[in-house]
């Protein structure tokens, strides 16, 4: 990754991937969205970088891609028995360790596990809940994990893992409100930073924060636009020290432009509206100290002072990024770089 404030980005390097800024040109010139072929046509959220030459992408129609080349070719890797599944969220660690989860309700909701580069496929778990809706799933190491899923009996569901998911432990989280969860639109409204620290972000606006690895939480709302069933915050990125953005807005009005950015300085304590991007962004990541790229269905916007300003980025819509990567709709896949 540019940066690790997230294990679920990998271990990329910053060095690999950025090339030093040409001085005198802005920003948003510099960074390039580069078209690859993925061979599908599936609407693509799940995406989990693990260098500059090993890639998982995953979406409707039970797809899952690996990419060893820097994605001149995709491969699929089929997980049998989900052909009609949607996965929406990756971990990955290599080429051969990676978790896929899909989302749906109830048992629809499943986590699967390869140790072979997916040639074979484990399943972790299946939702035992039949109103239960998995969101998200992020991985310190490969060892400790957290899977997140839309609120049952009034609690937002929070399950963590210490032993590369073979047990799971659910958490007792704040109460939610009527019909809080989170959006599985990018696998990056569940973040984690190195063991202890776990945020996520949901429908009604509101970021919950464990210090402790899940035992104990708090709960802080944002100025996120939250009117709609279709608006909330979508991804959440950390930057360095108690720097975090939370990204979304509206999918179903994604030129809307208000209230879709919220700024916290103190780890998520307390939120202030910011400005931009302009309009509805599903993912957001920080790739350097201050250096920040989000996407969604209507663009790309980059930001070089930690999100306090935003300049357009030439590209077509996208549902998630990670370093190097970009997946959206209709198998679009695009390489991500900085001139």
């Amino acid at each position: 990754m540019f940066s690790a404030p997230t294990i679920r980005f990998g271990t990329l390097k910053v060095v690999r991937l950025l090339v030093i800024l040409t001085f005198g040109l802005s920003l948003a010139a510099q960074v390039r969205f580069v078209p690859q072929n993925s061979g599908v046509t599936a609407s693509l959220r799940g995406l989990a970088t693990v260098n500059d030459r090993v890639a998982w992408a995953s979406g409707t129609g039970g797809t899952v891609l690996l990419t060893t080349d820097g994605g001149a070719t995709w491969l699929r890797r089929p997980v049998p028995g989900a052909e009609a599944l949607d996965f929406r969220d990756l971990a990955a660690f290599s080429d051969r360790l990676a978790f896929a989860l899909t989302s749906g309700e109830g048992e629809k909701s499943r986590l699967y596990k390869t140790t072979d580069g997916g040639a074979s496929w484990r399943l972790l778990k299946t939702n035992s809940d039949a109103k239960g809706f998995w969101d998200a799933i992020a991985f310190s190491d490969p060892k400790q994990g957290v899977l997140m899923g839309d609120s049952v009996n009034g609690r937002v569901v929070i399950e963590t893992t210490t032993d590369g998911g073979a047990t799971w432990l659910r958490r007792a989280t704040p109460p939610a409100l009527p019909g809080e969860g989170g959006f599985a639109a990018s696998g990056t409204c569940l973040v984690v930073r190195g063991k202890r620290d776990i945020w996520f972000g949901t429908v009604a606006a509101r970021v919950f924060h464990s210090r402790d690895g899940g035992a104990t939480w708090t709960v802080a709302e944002t100025p996120l636009r939250q009117v709609e069933s279709s608006a909330g915050i979508f991804s959440i990125a950390v930057g360095p020290g108690g720097r975090l953005l939370a990204v979304g807005g509206d999918y179903r009005k994604p030129e809307q432009a208000a209230q879709v950015l919220a700024v916290s300085a103190d780890a998520g304590g307390s939120w202030k509206q910011g400005n931009g991007p302009r309009g509805f962004r599903s993912a957001a990541i920080f790739l350097g100290p201050k250096l920040v790229l989000t996407v969604g269905t209507s663009g790309a916007d980059v930001s070089r002072d930690g999100g306090r300003s935003w300049e357009p980025v030439e590209a077509a819509g996208y549902n998630a990024i990670q370093p190097g990567w970009a997946v959206g709709p209709e198998g679009r896949i695009a390489r991500v770089f900085l001139k």
